[in-house]
């Protein structure tokens, strides 16, 4: 089973596409997120986890999700990690999440993907982001090889910076940075709720017609890529910039 976590699309295309060449079915962790929903779930084939890099890591609403629900079946698992340009040291702290859950660690692959992260880089326009999705093809066909033979994947070594990255900075990104304070919705906002509805987290409530962020948010930006007239705002950092959402 692949279970797949996504804020603008990128991790959905990545599990859809390993289900199809795999012959296996791709699960949206969506509703069982938002709802804390931690029913046991079981798979005769090994688990598949795809899921976008957050401060190279792991999303920690997924690591708690995961850790918060058992896994019967297969005891081993993949990861298909999409990210905007590499995972760092995500995969120490795979192994340490897979250690807690008894489950044999099959690998994680780095699959790079457009950028959405408009809080702090730039998304690219249309024609690139094919460009990058085309490229992932070559990833995404390869992982999902390793997976249908049941072998390991096996992911480069990580340098100085990745594991600083995946160590340190990760440790201060989430207090210090995940919070929805400077998101806010320009005047022309038009109601839709569009931004609510996406929200993985249910985090988007609303006061006077425009949305309102209660404090609970992983960042994902789907609240900003999916406003049809572009009206969320996340600061300054995100004004002139363009939006992402995977096209396939």
């Amino acid at each position: 089973m692949i279970l797949y976590f996504t804020g603008t699309g990128n991790s959905r295309y990545a599990a859809k596409y390993a289900a199809e060449a795999t012959g296996d079915q791709a699960v949206d962790l969506f509703d069982k997120i938002r709802n804390k929903d931690y029913t046991p779930m079981h798979s005769d084939k090994p688990w598949v986890v795809a899921a976008p890099i957050y401060c190279w890591q792991l999303p920690h609403v997924v690591r708690d999700w995961m850790m918060a629900t058992e896994f019967t079946g297969s005891r081993e698992i993949y990861f298909l990690m999409t990210c905007g340009s590499s995972v760092g040291n995500a995969e120490k702290y795979l192994r340490r999440l897979c250690d807690a859950k008894g489950l044999a660690f099959k690998g994680c692959a780095e699959i790079v993907m457009p950028e959405n992260y408009i809080a702090m880089f730039e998304a690219p326009d249309k024609e690139k982001a094919e460009r990058i999705i085309n490229a992932a093809e070559r990833s995404l066909k390869k992982a999902a090889g390793h997976i249908k033979a049941g072998e390991p994947i096996l992911g480069e070594k990580p340098d100085i910076k990745g594991k600083l990255m995946s160590s340190l900075v990760n440790k201060i990104y989430y207090p210090l940075i995940v919070k929805d304070k400077k998101f806010y919705a320009k005047d022309s906002y038009s109601g839709c709720g569009l931004c609510a509805e996406k929200c993985p987290l249910g985090n988007i409530e609303f006061a006077d017609g425009k949305p309102k962020w209660r404090g609970d948010c992983t960042h994902c930006m789907a609240c900003i890529a999916y406003c049809p007239e572009e009206a969320i705002e996340y600061g300054k950092a995100s004004e002139g910039k363009e939006r992402y959402i995977c096209p396939r």
